[in-house]
This record gives structure tokens, sequence and C-alpha cells, in this order.
């Protein structure tokens, strides 16, 4: 591999369209290649860590992601203000959106990413399952278009068998999905499938297709130039998720063996091949029991989940996307891709585990962060930090390596015991409890493992919970019982003492029992 330079590259200042982790960790990319870093932060992000990290920092507006990262005008101006060649998106905001990469182009902006004609083309998910296909990249059964009333919806459902999934076919990150397992269930899944589709994307179009179950969720890392080179980096387990949100990712994947790895990696190459691809950019795939893959999508930018690909190869993906937008090929080759050891990520966002992974906010009054051999963290966290509900809850994400699975769970545990973070609920405690359960440890996975084991743990927690309050109830009653029969006891002990200490009568005159031995004490002496 080559070392990267940027002296003679075309630009030399990159705007980062992105806050929090993601956009620290470009900004540390930038300065290990010299690049000039300008962030751009709204008001609630005036104080954020990106902000103080970068060369340059621009207010972009209000806090809401509308009317400021989502914003492409007030975007656009802020590089041309700056003088900045280059836009890096990161990942979510604008990263896969076509009119911000021509817009990116109107202007002569370099946009660190693919060209707005494949991001329509694989935009569209039903778009892309044609292109899938015609490449000759297996596709899970269901509809081929998107423009199907729900009358033919269920005439593809009964065609092709329940359980099924209902997509958006706008959209992505886990939005607009619902699985329906009955036919009965399927009228009201489609109005909140297209509810959900018309509210996240403004568009309300659906696709329904088969249900792979139970299914692992696979993704294979590519990267291509404009130089011919199409290079995959091998494949990453994300089967740990909820509503479709992935929490926990590891590369490689503890499932696949090496004659699978060439079936799944090469797919994506031919797939990446023929729709001209350039940049950086994950292939998604589901793993069903039989060990037939099928394809999902493709994400056209850089992955939350990408540092597991980087510990495992050691490729700085990150460089590797200016590399390929400022023209130049790769600075390695497919021969030269070697994975090696096991890495893997918690993401650590501000969201409560104990109550249905609900986002949280608050202000951070401590933090601890791990460290040691083999442990890597990516975050925006800082003491004092106040987190946001407008904008996506992801913190951090701890990232470890081991020279296998094995020990990287064992440091992973490790660094888990090390985090601390005071002021606001996180995902901590999950992360600590999937580390030591037996189906994570033997890799047993499925995209349905938070809902059977986590939720089910809760369900189990509540029963045993209501068990022994009934218990403690019962105690209670047991106990006012008791205290019932003690007091009665101690009135009758009363009247008895009463009635000792009641003066004698004989022959209707009160005697005294000291008056007695008084008396008999003095006969005694006589």
């Amino acid at each position: 591999m080559h070392t990267i330079s940027s002296d003679n590259w075309p630009f030399q200042k990159v705007l980062i369209a992105n806050r929090g982790e993601i956009a620290v960790r470009i900004i540390r990319a930038c300065r290990e290649l010299g690049l000039t870093s300008v962030a751009v932060y709204s008001d609630v992000d005036r104080n954020a860590l990106h902000v103080r990290m970068a060369d340059e920092a621009y207010h972009i507006g209000p806090s809401q992601a509308s009317k400021s990262y989502l914003h492409i005008p007030t975007i656009i101006e802020a590089a041309k203000r700056s003088g900045a060649r280059a836009i890096h998106p990161g990942y979510g905001f604008l990263s896969e959106n076509a009119m911000f990469v021509e817009a990116c182009s109107d202007e002569g902006l370099i946009f660190v990413g693919p060209m707005a004609t494949v991001q329509r083309a694989v935009g569209e998910k039903t778009a892309a399952r044609s292109t899938a296909q015609v490449a000759g990249v297996p596709i899970v059964p269901g509809a081929m278009t998107d423009m199907v009333d729900d009358e033919g919806i269920e005439h593809i459902a009964e065609r092709i068998g329940y359980p099924l999934l209902l997509k958006a076919a706008a959209g992505g990150g886990g939005k607009g999905i619902r699985f329906v397992r009955d036919p009965k269930d399927l009228p009201s899944a489609l109005r909140t499938a297209r509810s959900e589709a018309k509210n996240a994307f403004g568009d309300d179009r659906v696709y329904v297709e088969k249900a792979i179950y139970p299914a692992r969720h696979i993704e294979v890392q590519f990267i291509a130039d404009t130089h011919g080179n199409v290079v995959h980096l091998g494949e990453r387990e994300c089967s740990i998720q909820r509503r479709h949100q992935k929490l926990v990712e590891e590369c490689p994947s503890p499932v696949l063996d090496e004659e699978l790895r060439h079936r799944i990696t090469t797919a994506t190459v031919n797939l990446i091949r023929a729709i001209s691809y350039v940049n950086a950019g994950t292939a998604e795939f589901l793993l069903g029991p039989d060990r037939n893959f099928y394809f999902l999508e493709v994400n056209a930018r850089i992955q939350v989940e990408h540092p597991v690909t980087e510990l495992c190869t050691g490729i700085d993906l990150v460089q590797e996307q200016f590399r390929v937008a400022a023209g130049l090929p790769l600075s390695f080759t497919q021969r030269q891709v070697q994975l090696r050891g096991a890495a893997i990520e918690c993401r650590i966002s501000a969201e409560d585990p104990e109550n249905r992974f609900l986002p949280a906010t608050g202000t951070v009054q401590a933090l601890q962060e791990p460290s040691g051999p083999g442990v890597r963290i990516d975050s925006g966290l800082y003491t004092g930090l106040q987190v946001p509900l407008f904008y996506d809850p992801l913190l951090a994400k701890l990232i470890v390596w081991g020279r296998d699975r094995t020990q990287a769970i064992a440091r992973m545990r490790r660094a888990l015991a090390e985090y601390e973070i005071m002021g606001v609920r996180t995902t901590l405690p999950f992360d600590r409890w999937l580390m030591e359960h037996p189906r994570f440890i033997s890799g047993d996975l499925s995209t349905d493992f938070v809902a059977e084991a986590w939720e089910t743990r809760k369900k189990h927690a509540a029963h045993v919970e209501k068990e022994e309050s009934q218990k403690a109830d019962e105690m209670l009653s047991s106990s006012q019982l008791a205290a019932l029969v003690g007091s009665l006891l101690m009135q009758e002990q009363a009247k008895e003492e009463k009635l000792r200490r009641r003066p004698a009568v004989e022959n209707g005159a009160e005697t005294s029992r000291w008056r007695d031995a008084g008396r008999k004490e003095g006969l005694r002496r006589m």
C-alpha cells in the first residue's frame, strides 16, 4: 500500500456536512492528510466537539435539521464562504441525496461520494433490485415494482406467501418497514407503512418482499475508483438490531466460511461494476438458514460501522474516499486486502434500553472512556455536553480488535466495564448484557435476536417482579395479622397487670401488701 499525500490534489480544504462522531472522524482523516477541515453547526451544536476540533466552523441555522444540516443552499453557501473545494457528507443527512450532489457539481464543488446518477440508481430500492437481478445477484422473492395499489399488493402477497415485509420504496435506515405474519394484518400494515414512508421521505410508495426467517444481516464493504478498480474489504455481521436499526456490528461474520464469503463478495463486485459506482459504499444482504443470500440494497456512503473493517484490514476508508474523490487510484489492490483477527463495534446511543430504546436527553455530567490494547473510541462526547433530541441519538462508537472473536469479546467486556457516562441514559447496559449472553458468544445470531432475548428477558423480569410484589403483599397481610394478634395479647397482659396492682379488700376495707409487710417486720423485731 502506498502512503497517501494530498499535496497535488484538486482540493486542500474540505467542508464536512455533518455533526457528531462522524464529523470528528472525518476531521481526523483530514488532519492526517494535511487537509484543512471546515465544520458546520446549528444553534444547539455551537459548542459541539466537532466544532471545537475543526480548523474552521460556520453557523448554518436553527437546531431543526430541516433548517440547517438538511438545507442544501445553506450548506453550499458555507462551502463557498469558507473556500472549501470539496464536501464530505458523512452518513445520514444529505449523504444519499442526489439533488445535493448535483448542487455541489453546479457550484464546482467535489462531492466525496458517488455521482448523482448512481445515487438515484441505488436510492430507488426497486430499481436497485432490478439492477441486481440483471447483474445475476440473488434477490428476495417479491414485487419488482413499487407502482402497485393495495389490491395488487394483496395478490403479490398471496403469490409469495407469508410472512412478508412491506418496505418504503424511497427510503432506508429501517423506516417504513412492516413485518406481516398473517393476511388479516396486511391492510392495517399497509396503511402504517405508507404513512410512515410519506412522513419520512415524502413518498408513500411501498413494495412487498418475502420475509427470510430467521435471517442474518450481512453486508459487504467495497470501494471503487475512477480507474476501473473495484475492491471489496470483506463482510460485516449486523444482525444485532432492533426495529431494523443496528446496535452492534462485527467483522468478520462468525458464520461465513471462505466459500460463502467468496460468493457474496463476488456478487457485490459484479453489481458495483454493473452500475459504474465510484467511491465507498456497502452492499447489504440477508442470509437465510439454508445459507442462501439475497440482495437488499446499496448504501451509497460511508457506514456507521466502517471502523470494524478498518481494524481488520488496516485500511483507512475515509482517507481512501478522499483519494478517490481527488481522481487518484486506490492505494491498494484486492490481493493486498487481508482480513486479520476480529473486531466488534457497540453503538453508544442516548436511548433507554429498559424503556423500548426510547431516545433520552440530558447533560453529560461525568465521562470516563475506556482505553488500552485493541480499543478505539469514535466519539462526539465531552463532559458538559447537552444531548439534543433534534438528531440521531448516536453519541459514540466503542470498537475493539482481538486476534480472534473470543479475545475481541473479552476486550469488549473489559472496555464496557471501564466506560462510564453520567447524566444521560445510554445503551451501555444493553451492550454489557449482550457480551455475556450465551447465544451471542456462540455466534447464534439473527435479526430477531433482540426481540427474542432482550425483550423476553424484560418480560420475564417483569413477571418475576409481579410475583415478588404479590408475595410481598401477602407477607404484608400476614404481618398486619401478627401485629393485630400481638396488640390483643398486650391488651390482655395490661389487664392482668392492672388487676395485680389493684389494692386488696378484706371485709370491705382496703389492705396493702406494703403495709402488711411492714407490720410483719415490726412484729419480728419486737
